[in-house]
């Protein structure tokens, strides 16, 4: 362990300042404003996914109003969101609370290390400017790093891929200012990030062609939900969105569930949906995938926004696999050609647990996919650690509010109860090798599958992807169940200890 710095010491440390780390700091600053709290960034500007990816046409996959926080809530009649304005909505959440002026950016964290001897944490960061390492002390830690590789998605190997003589891009590196007009694109995939894509390059390129392996659900959304948006000009608006937010809510966990129970049902209703909308002369055979309803995310299109662009033959989609790129293009298995300036492999996203930072406790490393995760919120034998992971189903944000707000729970509890810290004990062997994602069959799940932590085979060891039940968990169970082993006091305490919670209920004790 690194002797402390006074600058660097905090009682909280929050690693990301994406959706999750923005939200978990606002919680603790409405709680504990007494706690020093510090968000390690390791981009220049805050907003992590949404200050990552700039792709033509970026936005939410979820509807906004259950995808705002809860604490402040997006008040406004668009379902989806563009990139830009979820962006804009997290800086204003961080400047209302003060966040904004926490967050240390340019930092990439290598290294956490535990200490029983002391009680704290040891953060290594790296300077991504300069490569200057820093180190961080604190006695909690909040992990809000996503679970992808910001530095590169997936990207196959393609046959030939070195004779394409025109522009191959992969969304998560978009080029600033990239002028696709008059291009021909091919788009590679049928994922959420292809459906936003095509639709958007299709105003302005010549021809967009979706190439896929396998078609993808579809379910079209409005834009603007207009019946809230004629409400909220006659009933109070905050009562309204409040409404909405229930309501989305709701729809959104019966479509899951309907899916899971009723596939067969589900399927039918979801194909009829598209079938109305691409119309008698598109072949089905696009739209129609070879797996069941949530075995992979469904994916939203705003407005039909997709299917417009293909009744418009501005754009259109091929179901086959390649052969080889070529000079101008690609050749498909069947010997179809398709002619591109331009090709987008829009392939998926790589896994990354916990910002790809080790994590080692009293010496010893400890691996994510060795773990379990206690109420999908804590990490198997990893003490003040709290692992924001929000929901695969449903809008990310709702499970990442219920982790801020257990949180501070845990540090109510312990600053009435006299405890110092927790950590999450299995004593009852409950691994499988499932792992916490295994729901879903995605690409990107299946590939990643042993860096990912393990599903236990009872609660409070499984993670259940269920809003309403984690609410009663988190919020309303209690929170001394058997389980949670509380810390002993060590005999040193950090300089900033008594100054940092003076006044306050809780005692963070080093």
């Amino acid at each position: 362990m690194h002797a402390m710095n006074a600058d660097r010491d905090f009682d909280v440390l929050i690693i990301g300042a994406g959706l999750s780390g923005i939200g978990s700091a606002c919680h603790l600053a409405r709680e504990f404003p007494q706690l020093r709290v510090a968000l390690l960034e390791r981009r220049r500007d805050l907003g992590g996914t949404w200050d990552l990816f700039r792709y033509p046409g970026v936005r939410s996959d979820s509807d906004m109003g259950s995808f705002g926080y809860d604490f402040r809530p997006w008040n406004e009649a668009r379902m989806l969101a563009d990139g830009p304005s979820i962006r804009e909505y997290i800086r204003a959440t961080a400047q209302d609370y003060g966040v904004d002026r926490k967050v240390r950016y340019g930092l990439r964290v290598r290294r956490a290390e535990w200490s029983s001897s002391v009680g704290r944490w040891t953060v290594t960061a790296v300077g991504e400017a300069d490569g200057q390492q820093q180190n961080y002390t604190g006695t909690y830690i909040v992990g809000c790093s996503g679970y992808y590789d910001y530095d590169a998605g997936h990207l196959p190997a393609f046959p030939g891929q070195e004779n394409f003589a025109g522009l191959r891009i992969h969304p998560q590196q978009w080029p600033h200012d990239f002028d696709y007009a008059d291009k021909r694109i091919v788009v590679i995939g049928s994922g959420a990030t292809a459906v936003t894509l095509v639709p958007a390059l299709a105003a302005k390129a010549e021809h967009v062609t979706m190439l896929q392996r396998s078609p993808s659900y579809y379910y079209s959304l409005p834009l603007v939900d207009h019946f809230v948006e004629g409400l909220a000009r006659r009933l109070p608006a905050r009562w309204v969105y409040a409404q909405a937010r229930r309501r989305n809510i709701l729809i959104g966990r019966l479509l899951y569930v309907a899916c899971r129970r009723y596939p067969s049902l589900m399927r039918r209703f979801l194909l009829a949906q598209v079938r109305k909308q691409v119309g008698p002369n598109v072949d089905m055979r696009h739209f129609t995938p070879r797996y069941q309803p949530w075995d992979e995310r469904l994916c939203i299109v705003p407005n039909s926004d997709l299917f417009r662009a293909i009744r418009s033959c501005r754009a259109s989609v091929e179901t086959d696999t390649i052969a080889t790129f070529t000079k101008d293009g690609i050749r498909l298995t069947s010997g179809k050609e398709l002619a591109a300036d331009v090709i987008v492999t829009a392939t998926g996203l790589e896994l990354q647990m916990l910002g790809g930072a080790e994590l080692v406790v009293d010496g010893r490393p400890q691996e994510a996919r060795e773990k379990l995760i206690y109420k999908g919120v804590l990490i198997q034998d990893i003490p003040n650690f709290v692992w924001v992971f929000g929901y695969t189903n449903a809008a990310w944000t709702l499970k990442a509010d219920l982790s801020g707000r257990y949180f501070c729970r845990l540090l109510r509890y312990m600053g009435d109860n006299g405890r110092q810290g927790f950590v999450a004990r299995d004593r009852n062997n409950s691994a499988t090798q499932e792992s916490i994602m295994d729901s879903l069959q995605s690409g990107y799940v299946r590939r990643n599958h042993e860096r990912i932590p393990r599903q236990g085979k009872a609660l409070p060891w499984r993670v259940l992807t269920d809003y309403a039940h984690d609410r009663k968990v988190l919020l309303g169970d209690p929170v001394d169940d058997g389980i949670l082993e509380w810390l002993q006091a060590p005999h040193e305490r950090s300089p900033s200890s008594d100054s940092a919670t003076a006044g306050g209920p809780l005692t963070v004790s080093a």
